[in-house]
């Protein structure tokens, strides 16, 4: 007893002792982190911030530059004879994928030229977003270009890209203003603010003077109300950064177009050199603990965790290969001696309850194969010399002297030795004698035939297997039609499987009919041989072999047979 309570305390103690160590060092840890993290954070991130906004800022001002220089190459093309026009225009189309249209408008508004390079103008254009709101109210200033909201490009059939459109007054050679508008893809400029990340959760976007979003990352978010984008406040700012509630504001205002483009960012996020010397101070500490830690786990495991997890192993092995386990005595205190010595009795007496419930269940096999094939027999013979009776009755003797030899050579080969399984070969033979016999019955009311892979012939499979079946096709499907029926045999290979396919054009059955005849039991009238033929493969093979039935009716049956690849050498 006071061994006991001594090693009980000793482990309180060392877990005390190793929490105290463990929360002593995150303590001095993250007061050093913290005091250097305050003095460096806040710089750190305005500098990011600005560097990732002036970034972006350039990248959009030089691509609208890039565009304003466009649109002076489009005034020089305007100035030409129509026809050079619009060679030159149709050319700029093709080289620059990034334009989309260029049309052209005169002082009412109305449309007087398109040029969509590779795709096509629509006949009947029901709302022109090229032509913006603001051309209509405040006109476009002389010598300078006029920059849109982004809107979807409405002017071309079955292409509906995301347009920016840019508007300057140019004059024809006729001297005519007229207003040329320029649209561009805005995946282009969207690209320059996707690209810029500012920490994990930081962004950029676009705005107008007015504070009107023009293009976010998360514009779904913005327009459906799930996201909040406070632009009243970034309205009045100047350029520049501000922090507020631990959120870096920066602006940069493009000088040719009005856009401003603003960039998030959170101070947490941006954590720069001077807290790696923290983080390193604090991987010292770390790893003082952890040598710490692991001496006392050590201990620990020695004494009480080690012969436990190995005692848990044995059972888990055991669980996994519980035929095969050698149970190997686990040492360590009394209490786990005797945890040890009494799974070691269980795995002895599991195995051997084991073993003898093996030797039941295959000698239960066995008989249920026997006695299903007992089933099949009788109900054969009995419908065999049915048809021999009916052809004496008919003073057929030759006839019935072939059935009589035919079916001499069926039960020849159903007796096998007293095989379960024969080799396909003297399956078909057993199943054509079957048909033979039949044939005298229901002479000239159907034809058959065997389509057979040679390379299945040696393998084996269960013996009176398709007489069944093709008893059934006679019986229950072709014995009810009035014009000719047909019975075709195939079978062939599947991967390691062999299928055999009896297919019918008799009378058919529903879904409902199919399940039952595979469900029958041993007393029901209809379908005992296809049951049984069902379960001795399945008693033989496994249950992901056997029968399944397909019909409909009116329309024939087709019953598929899956058997495994199995040689006699095997």
């Amino acid at each position: 007893m006071d061994k006991k309570e001594y090693r009980l305390s000793l482990s309180v103690i060392m877990n005390l002792f190793v929490i105290g160590i463990v929360l002593t060092a995150l303590v001095g840890g993250l007061g050093v982190f913290i005091s250097v993290y305050r003095h460096s954070v806040e710089q750190s991130a305005l500098t990011s911030s600005e560097q990732a906004v002036v970034q972006a800022s350039n990248a959009v001002r030089n691509y609208t530059q890039d565009m304003d220089s466009v649109m002076g190459t489009i005034g020089e093309f305007y100035g030409q004879n129509p026809e050079e026009r619009d060679q030159s225009l149709e050319t700029l189309l093709r080289v620059r994928r990034d334009v989309v249209a260029i049309t052209s408008y005169n002082e009412e508004g109305q449309m007087m030229d398109a040029w969509t390079g590779i795709y096509r103008l629509k006949k009947k254009i029901l709302k022109n977003l090229s032509f913006p709101d603001f051309i209509e109210k405040e006109g476009v200033s002389e010598g300078k270009i006029e920059i849109s909201e982004p809107h979807v490009e409405t002017l071309l059939e079955n292409y509906y890209p995301w347009v920016v459109s840019i508007t300057k007054e140019l004059k024809t050679q006729d001297g005519k203003k007229h207003l040329v508008v320029m649209d561009i893809r805005f995946s282009q400029i969207a690209s320059y603010v996707d690209g810029v990340g500012i920490g994990q959760h930081g962004y950029c976007f676009i705005m107008d003077e007015e504070g009107n979003v023009i293009y976010h990352p998360q514009q779904q978010l913005i327009y459906s109300g799930l996201k909040p984008e406070q632009t009243d406040i970034l309205t009045g700012m100047k350029d520049g950064s501000v922090i507020q509630s631990d959120v870096i504001y920066t602006i940069r205002t493009l000088d040719n177009c009005g856009w401003r483009i603003v960039g998030i960012s959170h101070i947490d996020e941006l954590v720069t050199g001077r807290v790696k010397d923290a983080i390193q101070i604090l991987m010292l500490l770390i790893f003082f603990v952890s040598v710490t830690v692991f001496a006392g786990s050590y201990i620990l495991s020695r004494t009480i965790s080690r012969p436990i997890q190995g005692l848990v192993r044995a059972m888990q092995d055991f669980e996994t290969n519980a035929e095969e386990f050698n149970y190997q005595p686990v040492h360590g205190s009394s209490e786990i001696l005797a945890l040890s010595d009494s799974f070691g009795h269980m795995v002895v007496r599991l195995q051997d309850l084991m073993e003898k419930v093996r030797s039941e269940e295959i000698t239960l096999r066995k008989t249920e194969l026997k006695a299903l094939q007992a089933q099949i027999n009788p109900h054969f013979l009995y419908n065999t010399l049915d048809a021999i009776s009916w052809l004496c009755e008919e003073e057929r003797s030759r006839d019935a002297v072939e059935m009589v030899n035919a079916l001499a050579r069926l039960f020849r080969i159903s007796i096998s030795k007293g095989h379960e399984l024969i080799p396909i070969e003297k399956e078909v033979q057993h199943a054509k004698s079957y048909l033979m016999i039949q044939n005298f019955r229901y002479k000239n009311q159907f034809t058959y035939s065997f389509t057979i892979e040679e390379e299945t012939l040696p393998y084996l499979c269960n013996k009176i297997t398709l007489q069944p079946i093709i008893e059934n096709a006679i019986y229950h499907g072709i014995n009810r039609m009035v014009d000719e029926g047909r019975i075709d045999i195939h079978i062939f290979q599947e991967g390691e499987d062999i299928i055999f396919r009896v297919t019918d054009n008799g009378v058919g059955m529903s879904q409902e009919q199919c399940q039952s005849i595979l469900k029958s039991e041993p007393d029901s009238q209809n379908g005992i041989g296809i049951k049984n033929v069902n379960e001795r493969i399945k008693i033989y093979f496994g249950e992901s072999y056997g029968l399944t039935i397909e019909s409909e009716p009116d329309e024939g049956t087709s019953v598929k047979i899956r058997m495994p690849k199995i040689k006699e050498t095997g």
